[in-house]
């Protein structure tokens, strides 16, 4: 994910949808959105003359809630307990619907707070949240400043050496470009010879630095891989075609395609690559206690409904997961 982009550039965008927003089709199997507009909404029209998704765009988001586990609580480690709050941290102002600012500039919201909020009402905890840039993410954890990272992580073989994980969402990504661009990316030889934004640090970028090793290796044009750090300098190179087309989180491109209307979704694949269905995972460090009764919360929040309410608010229902996993095989290790 790249780092922050301004909270009023995202606001901006969010409030003029009007555009056919895609990932609404599916419509809400939890029987209510959890979010009444204040503050600040905007709207898009179902796939098909479906249901409309309201989009809450105010600091009072009214969140989907649930009780506390008084037995998953005691499993928190002794120091958390203690304390009485979960530091969560998260890469800010990145885009819709993902995590992103309210419209008062400074209220981080979005389908990562609300499930780090689920987790914390089972854990019995109060939320903090630290937004920070992308890296820092992994630094905090490191560290120890931060207890975990909601932040659209995508559980890898590499990170699985430092990092544990508690998978909560499926990672799909998407090529999108200029609207009539007429070509599609069904596989590493579309991107032979095109130039393709991507996100420093960020699956994708492994996923496309193997995929144009794999085609110089067969004698194909190779791909030039251009690194952007906010979602800004992305679209606007993508708007003056300067790029052929974006590589980052399909949640997120869906979102920019319906908003604007000027851009399109050419391709999806699995954030984990043709082999492995990619997920999105809760991260904590390595063994220090908090991973399983993490798991467990969200393991409770999916069978008692607040999961999908809370994917169904942010039009993201088809990426549910039925379980909540630990540490499962995650995208493959870089070609050296």
């Amino acid at each position: 994910m790249p780092p922050r982009r301004s909270p009023r550039a995202v606001t901006a965008a969010l409030l003029g949808l009007v555009s056919v927003l895609s990932l609404t089709a599916c419509g809400n199997p939890a029987g209510g959105t959890g979010s009444e507009p204040g503050g600040g909404a905007a709207s898009a029209a179902g796939a098909g003359g479906g249901k409309s998704l309201q989009i809450n765009l105010g600091p009072d988001q009214k969140r989907v809630s649930t009780p506390e586990v008084a037995s998953i609580a005691a499993l928190v480690p002794a120091e958390i307990r203690a304390r009485g709050t979960l530091e969560v941290t998260n890469s800010a102002g990145s885009v819709p619907p993902l995590t992103f600012y309210a419209t008062d500039d400074k209220t981080v919201i979005g389908v990562e707070p609300d499930i780090a909020s689920l987790v914390a009402d089972v854990l019995g905890l109060k939320l903090r949240y630290h937004p920070v840039d992308w890296a820092n993410i992994f630094v905090g954890l490191d560290s120890g400043k931060y207890d975990l990272g909601l932040s659209n992580i995508t559980v890898t073989e590499e990170r699985k050496e430092k990092y544990d994980f508690a998978t909560y969402r499926l990672d799909n990504i998407a090529f999108e470009a200029k609207k009539g661009s007429g070509w599609k990316v069904r596989g590493p030889r579309d991107v032979a010879g095109r130039t393709i934004g991507v996100g420093s640090g960020t699956n994708q970028e492994k996923l496309l630095v193997d995929w144009d090793r794999a085609n110089v290796a067969k004698g194909l044009k190779p791909t030039d891989i251009k690194i952007y750090q906010n979602a800004g300098d992305y679209y606007l190179a993508l708007g003056s075609g300067r790029l052929d087309a974006y590589f980052g989180p399909n949640p997120v491109a869906a979102y920019h395609a319906a908003s604007t209307g000027q851009t399109e979704i050419i391709g999806t694949f699995s954030g984990a690559g043709d082999a492995l269905q990619g997920e999105i995972a809760a991260t904590t460090k390595k063994d220090n206690g908090l991973i399983r009764p993490v798991q467990e919360a969200l393991n409770t929040v999916i069978e008692n409904g607040a999961y999908g309410k809370v994917l169904a608010r942010w039009g993201l229902a088809e990426e549910a997961v039925p379980s909540s996993e630990l540490n499962p095989p995650g995208l493959p290790r870089t070609a050296s």
